[in-house]
């Protein structure tokens, strides 16, 4: 990937589909993902459940480098104060150039755009370049699910972090 001249965020368009899915499935890993590796045919991006004004784009020039998508938790209204990263991929190519960390403040800005009172995850106990960044990021470990999953052979716990807006 060349150089680029900035990084840029935006809210993603029904046309980023196709480019988002194929990050998706090119970024996959063990590291941060629970289900299986995908399979043809594959899924679109975009569903009921994940509409593009949920997700966050990373743009290094003219390419994709990344997402993030928010959601609610859970369906209850009760709970509508709280938005939860729901995943977030870097293309391998944008790796180490701040694209995680600025869909992250980005998240956080657009979390307190929504009137959001608090921002939650769930990451992989193994996965230390994302926990240090939630870390650094200003999210602090609620809770911790041990040996919540079995990947490639191995248990893995789940751990559960959030930050207030």
């Amino acid at each position: 990937m060349p150089e680029p001249r900035e990084l840029r965020i935006r809210v993603a368009v029904p046309g980023d589909d196709e480019g988002l899915a194929l990050l998706d499935r090119l970024a996959w890993s063990h590291l941060h993902a629970v289900m299986p590796r995908p399979q043809p045919p594959y899924p679109p991006f975009f569903s009921d459940r994940h509409a593009p004004g949920d997700c966050l784009v990373a743009e290094l020039g003219d390419r994709l480098a990344g997402y993030l998508r928010l959601g609610f938790p859970t369906p209850v209204e009760a709970n509508r104060h709280v938005l939860q990263v729901q995943g977030l991929a870097v293309a391998e190519e944008a790796r180490g150039r701040g694209v995680g960390r600025a869909l992250v403040r980005a998240a956080v800005d657009e979390a307190r755009r929504r009137g959001a009172r608090r921002l939650t995850l769930r990451v992989l106990g193994h996965n230390a370049p994302a926990r240090g960044l939630y870390e650094a990021e200003g999210f602090v470990v609620e809770g911790v699910l041990p040996e919540e999953f079995r990947l490639d052979g191995q248990y893995v716990d789940d751990v559960l972090m959030g930050r207030f807006l």
